[in-house]
């Protein structure tokens, strides 16, 4: 496991759009799969560097990742967004609003208090299977390891096994209003 770096940025891109690809709140942001295609790698570029400041873990050969927001820097501002409004635009075109919707959500049903946020986890679907993806979680909560726990949500049912094996436990499952995807919320305890 290594950091990510700038080089690190299109090859991680690709590598999240293909992971995420099936997933309920990115198929719901994107009804479309063509368009998911063609738009999912540019908007995890912009989440890789939006990431930067707080800790990008990849595998040597680029088939998993993980994306992560240090204590107190889950949250994206409104300053912040501003200065991706073309890049954002970009990304994700006439589906902002239910981007946003998810967001406002996701920001909604975090934590109080320190932590460090899991904001994006994923495993090329081609080496899936492997241990890859249970091996980038692990490397970040080892360097992430302290006195502060690790949150994430998902979209996804059948990932709720693969978080529980690595110590995370459901604290919160709701849904994104106007008829968006089911999440569940996850609290792993520090060490």
């Amino acid at each position: 496991m290594r950091n990510a770096g700038r080089a690190d940025r299109a090859r991680v891109a690709a590598m999240l759009a293909r992971a995420f690809a099936d997933d309920p709140a990115m198929s719901w942001i994107f009804p479309d799969p063509a368009e998911r295609a063609r738009r999912l790698p540019r908007l995890f570029a912009i989440l890789f560097d939006a990431d930067a400041a707080g800790m990008r873990v990849v595998t040597a050969g680029g088939e998993a990742a993980t994306l992560w927001r240090g204590p107190g820097k889950a949250t994206t501002g409104a300053v912040a967004m501003l200065r991706q409004a073309w890049p954002l635009w970009r990304a994700l075109g006439a589906n902002i609003p239910r981007a946003l919707k998810v967001s406002h959500a996701v920001e909604a049903h975090m934590p109080a208090g320190d932590f460090w946020y899991l904001h994006i986890a994923g495993c090329d679907p081609a080496a899936q299977g492997k241990g890859l993806g249970a091996a980038v979680v692990r490397a970040g909560l080892s360097r992430a390891a302290g006195r502060l726990p690790a949150y994430l949500e998902t979209a996804t049912e059948r990932n709720l096994g693969f978080y529980r094996a690595l110590g995370f436990d459901i604290v919160d499952d709701w849904h994104v209003p106007g008829g968006g995807p089911r999440f569940w919320s996850m609290l792993r305890q520090p060490d």
